[in-house]
């Protein structure tokens, strides 16, 4: 599928490289509002899939069971910075589900928190898998395996009940066949799941205005989901991490949801100026989540109306740097062909 230059890396004036992908907007009425890039293009959903795999988390019943609050929903859609305030939470979840640590398959690694894992190094810290960032998700999928009665020790495995219901819930709001959604195993040893850049804007959009055709609880379910990555933006990613920083500089307008190799998917709630809501999928075709995500999401939120042009300027254009600190280039965003 053919692709477009989302972003340029601009080095003094000359253009020293590209970054590709897809972009695709749709709003509640069914229009399509941008499609850069090839919309049917297929690419894992990574982290961006955590709303969803909470989902029957909470229509089993299973935190109401065991007393979880909005903040511990949050982390439960989270890719977590490794912080205190996150681990703290991910030990709170576990023992309230009668589990520990050392339940969790998701693996251990340093906080993406350079600040925490710097001090963890200096002091000689091991990192637990709690500091992993999915302990929040897995912590959750923990407590729904508790709840139901499917093997805990077998949770992660995609023949379990667990991940089969979600398999169900990311086909059912993606509006994707259950058996043409292929599946991978993530780097926290969870199964994940490839669609369409399309499947994925139409997953939030799902969320963010759940259809007739779901029951209240699966309505009730969404609605504590937003409403929990709303109230908890600092949750479900942390200090200078992207999910948060987007959704702490416009409170209450949309969520959204970071995922590994340059996914981006983002629920724009309904509005005077959009009142059927949005949503927003893009995937950078290099992976690259360190520039051109970042600039290509604020600058498209911009584009739309709902960040103002000096929301996030640090960010978008992001300036490139020598190493006396001085800026030398930028890395801006790049829409020839936007709102066509």
């Amino acid at each position: 599928m053919k692709s477009e230059i989302l972003a340029k890396v601009i080095r003094g004036e000359t253009v020293e490289s590209v970054h590709r992908g897809h972009l695709y907007i749709i709003d509640g009425a069914g229009r399509e509002l941008v499609k850069i890039g090839a919309a049917e293009t297929i690419a894992f959903i990574r982290s961006s899939a955590k709303p969803f795999q909470a989902i029957p988390f909470l229509t089993s019943g299973a935190a109401e069971t065991f007393g979880f609050t909005d903040d511990e929903i949050a982390l439960a859609c989270a890719s977590h910075s490794g912080e205190r305030m996150h681990t703290a939470l991910a030990a709170q979840m576990l023992e309230k589900t009668g589990l520990s640590e050392k339940d969790l398959r998701c693996g251990a690694h340093l906080p993406f928190s350079e600040k925490r894992a710097a001090e963890m190094l200096r002091n000689g810290e091991t990192p637990s898998q709690l500091h992993n960032n999915c302990s929040g998700k897995h912590a959750a999928m923990l407590a729904f395996a508790k709840h139901t009665g499917a093997n805990i020790k077998t949770y992660d495995l995609l023949e379990n009940p667990i991940q089969q219901t979600i398999l169900e819930i990311v086909a059912r709001f993606t509006e994707t066949p259950k058996n043409e959604i292929p599946t991978a195993i993530d780097g926290c040893c969870a199964p994940n799941f490839a669609l369409s850049v399309r499947a994925m804007a139409k997953g939030f959009l799902n969320l963010i205005v759940p259809p007739e055709s779901f029951d209240d609880k699966l309505k009730n379910a969404c609605q504590r989901i937003i409403s929990a990555m709303l109230n908890f933006p600092e949750l479900v990613g942390g200090s200078e991490r992207l999910d948060t920083m987007l959704m702490e500089a416009e409170k209450g307008k949309f969520i959204s949801k970071i995922g590994a190799e340059g996914v981006w998917i983002c629920g724009v709630l309904p509005s005077e100026k959009y009142p059927h809501g949005l949503g927003i999928a893009m995937k950078i075709e290099d992976g690259d989540d360190k520039r051109a995500r970042a600039v290509v999401s604020v600058e498209v939120l911009r584009r739309l109306g709902i960040f103002e042009s000096e929301t996030l300027a640090n960010i978008s254009p992001l300036p490139i740097l020598n190493r006396r600190g001085e800026q030398v280039g930028k890395v801006e965003a790049n829409f020839e062909s936007f709102g066509n």
